[in-house]
């Protein structure tokens, strides 16, 4: 799982380049790790202390099967008290504005909920 999530950070979508430059060095008032590993999946982008995942997808999640799959892995996300945080390459790339007030919102919500709640 770890030799997947090195090759994920070196091939990484335009999508996942531009949100990596937003939400990198803290910007966010949390750290953010990428493609972190967690069981048998890897989250686009993790942040521990919020326990907040981004993930950005591809249009191919806009599909049945995928929306299903990306339900179950939030999911079980959730069992572990993470939230997820999930745009499109379409979203990341054209509503960055939108996109960053929607993870300010959610960063401010895990914080505010605070550790015992997140």
């Amino acid at each position: 799982m770890l030799e997947r999530a090195r090759e994920l950070r070196r091939t990484q979508t335009d999508a996942e380049t531009v949100m990596w430059r937003l939400i990198r060095n803290r910007q966010l008032g949390a750290k953010f790790r990428r493609q972190h590993p967690l069981e048998t999946y890897v989250l686009d982008f993790y942040c521990p202390e919020l326990r907040l995942a981004i993930e950005v997808d591809g249009d191919q999640h806009a599909e049945a099967c995928h929306r299903a799959r990306d339900d179950a892995r939030s999911l079980a996300l959730a069992k572990h008290s993470i939230s997820v945080a999930r745009f499109s390459n379409r979203e990341v790339l054209q509503e960055t504005g939108t996109v960053v007030e929607a993870l300010w919102l959610a960063c401010q919500q895990r914080l505010d909920a605070g550790p015992d709640r997140r």
